[in-house]
């Protein structure tokens, strides 16, 4: 099976770009900054398999209700060769409709986009957060010594992203503090510059770690400023 076309597409200028904004954005603060950028944050293979068996599903449920529509569509497909057919042939098209149907369906849900596009946005939501935190557990929390990590996480195919905080910056800066950053986020990646985003939001989050925790003459610097590309 040919591998399917990444969504990401950074530069090495963004990568730079961005690392060097959460330098910028660390010196004035004992935050530390991991920013990701994920291609997406699931493959929603169970969202292409309800698809794929809802047309055979609803074929069935038509032919139970009018089993005469579904006899005129075979006689016109069949012609005069075979004016009438017995219970087992009549069963068997259905059965190898359904089957048709739901191999054309598995076919076309191979699509990204669109089975991007049939996933309710409520479950794309779930999943980025979810990927979010999985990231952030690996990645940044509790790897301070004063538990000021924040991941700034990008999903590209669901054009969604999450701030996710470490136990200290969580006491004090409440959630909807960081929604100018990722509103600002989310409309660049929608435009195709996650780059540029990218870097206003560390520089927006920046800002908002240098008020509640301003930089001490003990800080160092404790996690990766490169962009971290999965």
């Amino acid at each position: 099976m040919v591998a399917e076309p990444r969504f990401v597409h950074l530069s090495p200028d963004d990568h730079a770009r961005v690392t060097a904004a959460v330098t910028a954005a660390e010196m004035h603060t004992d935050g530390e900054i991991v920013t990701i950028v994920s291609d997406n944050s699931s493959s929603y293979s169970d969202w292409a398999l309800k698809w794929s068996l809802l047309p055979p599903l609803l074929l069935a449920t038509c032919v139970s209700l009018c089993p005469r529509w579904f006899e005129a569509r075979l006689h016109r497909l069949t012609g005069d060769w075979n004016p009438s057919f017995t219970p087992g042939e009549y069963l068997g098209l259905l059965v190898a409709s359904m089957i048709l149907l739901l191999l054309l369906m598995r076919w076309l849900m191979q699509w990204r986009v669109l089975r991007m596009a049939l996933v309710p946005s409520i479950t794309k939501a779930r999943r980025v957060r979810r990927a979010a935190i999985r990231s952030f557990r690996i990645g940044a929390e509790a790897r301070t010594v004063g538990r000021t990590g924040v991941l700034i996480y990008v999903s590209i195919a669901e054009r969604r992203s999450e701030i996710v905080a470490d136990q200290a910056i969580h006491q004090r800066v409440a959630p909807e503090t960081w929604g100018d950053a990722m509103a600002h986020l989310v409309n660049h990646i929608r435009r195709g510059d996650a780059g540029e985003g990218m870097v206003q939001a560390v520089a927006q989050v920046g800002d908002i770690l240098r008020a509640h925790f301003p930089r001490s003459s003990t800080d160092t610097n404790e996690l990766p400023d490169r962009l971290i590309e999965l």
